[in-house]
């Protein structure tokens, strides 16, 4: 890739809970020459903040953010600022999450152990206002995979179920030997697989889809 002068780089914020992800994506692109990063936001606060004062070319959005859903924001920053293009970089391969994103006004969707080299190709892309996915993603998008099916891993289910039995975070933590703070990042997980606004909705569609017996 051509080195640039400054003023045609694309200008690139992140959004990202995970210091460390945050540290090494802006190190690996800054390196790479086609962007500089013109902000860093560790929560939709701050995020909603620092657009107001300074708008990216792109903005990298993670999906399971403390303060709220990623893909929901995607909406809401799409509808404020139609000229900014997003792209979705996240753990999330289940179908019906890529699609809402897409849906939502993402332009590109990245999953966090893609290659450098595959983010910077996507950066480029949709930097042309192209769409862009990741390999995974666009193979799973071309399977067309029931939109309704919700994928949850076997400790997810586990503590989907404690939830629906009533239990607190605290007492599910000490159930499965984990820390609170894990839970409630079990909690958030819940609410943006089974597109629910709240813990009852979620258990709700627990028990609609089968995940809770």
């Amino acid at each position: 890739m051509e080195m640039q002068d400054n003023s045609q780089l694309i200008r690139l914020s992140i959004v990202d809970d995970h210091k460390m992800v945050v540290e090494s994506l802006s190190k690996q692109i800054t390196k790479s020459g086609i962007a500089r990063i013109t902000g860093v936001y560790y929560d939709l606060k701050s995020c909603r903040q620092g657009l107001e004062k300074n708008l990216p070319d792109i903005l990298l959005l993670d999906i399971g953010l403390p303060d709220g859903d990623g893909v929901d924001f995607c909406a809401e920053i799409a509808k404020s600022y139609p000229r900014l293009k997003i792209i979705m970089l996240t753990t999330y391969k289940e179908f019906s999450i890529a699609k809402r994103a897409l849906h939502n006004g993402a332009l590109g969707y990245i999953l966090k152990n893609a290659e450098i080299e595959e983010m910077l190709i996507g950066i480029e892309t949709v930097s042309r206002g192209e769409r862009f996915l990741c390999e995974e993603i666009d193979i799973l998008l071309n399977e067309k995979k029931n939109e309704d099916v919700v994928w949850l891993g076997k400790r997810e289910k586990e503590v989907l179920g404690y939830i629906a039995e009533g239990y607190t975070s605290k007492e599910i933590a000490s159930f499965i030997h984990r820390d609170e703070e894990t839970v409630r990042t079990y909690r958030r997980n819940l609410l943006i697989k089974l597109v629910a606004k709240n813990t009852p909705e979620a258990v709700k569609k627990g028990y609609e889809k089968r995940l809770i017996w």
